[in-house]
């Protein structure tokens, strides 16, 4: 389970009405205790993909590194991540299967015509086979 607050995920879905018809994306910060992910700040990032930002996004390892330095000794870390899916259902393409990492969040937000419609949470199995949903519980 992943744990957020209410006015985290009018933030995500504000960004993705605001980058639409492009995939919007960021990186979920927090912690892990018994099991339980808690979000505490979320860091958007600038889709780079240049050649299909409509249907794919992608965060650099240098912006992931980055932030992975300034996290380093306070007790936080990267739960998962956000993007949003313009047009189509909030649910895991093969692309992000085959770009997902095992045990991270991943919450998807489904912009139709401009709008945040549906939001889902999922986690990539541990042998990478396939998605299921993950619960996530609104603080």
């Amino acid at each position: 389970m992943i744990r957020l607050k209410t006015e985290d995920l009018e933030q995500i879905k504000q960004l993705a009405e605001q980058t639409y018809p492009h995939e919007c994306c960021g990186i979920m910060v927090g912690s892990v205790k018994n099991g339980v992910k808690t979000v505490t700040e979320l860091i958007p990032a600038e889709n780079q993909r240049s050649d299909s930002p409509a249907n794919r996004y992608l965060i650099t390892a240098d912006f992931l590194r980055q932030l992975e330095g300034r996290l380093r000794g306070t007790g936080s870390g990267i739960m998962g991540f956000f993007h949003s899916h313009p047009d189509v259902p909030a649910r895991p393409s093969s692309y992000d299967q085959e770009h997902a990492w095992p045990w991270y969040s991943y919450l998807i937000v489904c912009v139709r015509q401009g709008r945040a419609k549906e939001v889902h949470n999922w986690r990539l199995k541990d042998d990478r086979s396939a998605f299921d949903p993950e619960k996530l519980k609104l603080l």
